[in-house]
C-alpha cells in the first residue's frame, strides 16, 4: 500500500462543489487509488493528545468539530465501522518502536478532518477505519518516526493516510484576496520541492528551513498528519504531487502520494 498527505482545508469541502479539491477526492478509487483497502488508518490534525492515542469503537460517529457552518452540514453521516483490530495493531507497532505510553479512546469517533475526506473518497462507509491522534508537544521527527514504526501496516492491507493542511493560517485567509498570496505559494513550492527530491530531513525541520514556516503553519497540527504518511512510506519514498488547488488566498489544498521503490504503482 501506499501512503497518502491529503489537504482537507475548510469543512465546506463537504458540501461545495465549487472546490476543486472536492471532485479529486470523489475520484480518488478511479483515478488515483483502485485496489480496495482491508482497513483505513487516518490521522487528522483535529484530534490533538498527549500520548498517541486511537479510536477503539464498533462504529465511528460523525463528530461535528465546526461552527457556524450551513446547516446540511449538520445532518451528514459517515457510520464507517471501526477496526479494534487494526487500533490494537497501532497500539503494538508504536510500543515495539519505543513509544512508551499508547492510549486507547473507547467513545470517539471520526472528527471532520476524517470524515469530510473519506466520505468523498469512499462514500459506501464500508471500510473500517481506526483514528490516531496528533501531539502537540511532539515535533516533526516525532511524528515521522511514529509513521516508520506503522510502516508494517502497509504490507498488512492497511491505507494510511494523514489528513491536513499544505497550508494552514485561518487568520489569514480572505474570500476576496488573490487566488494565492506570496508567502503561501513559496510555502506550498517549497513543501513541493522538499518532498519530491526526498528532503525528509528538511520536513521535519520545517520550523527551521522552510520558507515562512509560522505563517504558512502558525500551530503545526495539520502538518503532522503528513511526517505520519511520509514516515510511513520510508526514507526511500518517492513522492507524488497528486492535486493542487486553492482557496480563499492562502490556503493550499495539495494532496501527496508517497510510493517506495517496492510499491506497484496503481
Amino acid at each position: 500500500m501506499d501512503t497518502f498527505f491529503i489537504s482537507h482545508g475548510s469543512p465546506t469541502l463537504s458540501i461545495d462543489d465549487s472546490l476543486p479539491a472536492r471532485h479529486f477526492l470523489k475520484s480518488f478509487q478511479e483515478k488515483i487509488f483502485p485496489e480496495r483497502p482491508k482497513s483505513i488508518l487516518i490521522i487528522s490534525g483535529h484530534w490533538e493528545t498527549a500520548e498517541p492515542t486511537v479510536n477503539i469503537v464498533k462504529v465511528n460517529d460523525t463528530i461535528y468539530d465546526f461552527y457556524g457552518f450551513p446547516k446540511p452540514m449538520y445532518q451528514l453521516k459517515y457510520p464507517a465501522p471501526g477496526a479494534p483490530e487494526l487500533a490494537n495493531r497501532v497500539k503494538e507497532l508504536l510500543k515495539n518502536s519505543g513509544f512508551e505510553r499508547v492510549n486507547s479512546d473507547k467513545s470517539r469517533g471520526l472528527d471532520h478532518g476524517a470524515w469530510v475526506p473519506l466520505m468523498l473518497m469512499y462514500p459506501e462507509a464500508d471500510i473500517p477505519v481506526c483514528q490516531l491522534s496528533v501531539q502537540m508537544e511532539g515535533n516533526g521527527a516525532h511524528h515521522y518516526n511514529m509513521g516508520k514504526a506503522l510502516a508494517p501496516l502497509r504490507d498488512e492491507g492497511v491505507l494510511i493516510i494523514g489528513s491536513g493542511s499544505a497550508t494552514h493560517n485561518l487568520r489569514s485567509i480572505n474570500p476576496n484576496g488573490p487566488r494565492h498570496v506570496p508567502w503561501a505559494r513559496e510555502f506550498d513550492s517549497w513543501l513541493k520541492d522538499s518532498l519530491l527530491n526526498g528532503r525528509h530531513d528538511d520536513i521535519k525541520e520545517y520550523e527551521k528551513v522552510a520558507p515562512y514556516a509560522k505563517m504558512a503553519h502558525p500551530s503545526p497540527d495539520h502538518f503532522y498528519p503528513l511526517h505520519v504518511a511520509l514516515g510511513a512510506a520510508g526514507e526511500t519514498a518517492k513522492a507524488e504531487l497528486i492535486h493542487r488547488s486553492w482557496s480563499f488566498g492562502t490556503m493550499s489544498y495539495a494532496s501527496y502520494r508517497f510510493s517506495t521503490s517496492t510499491s506497484t504503482s496503481a
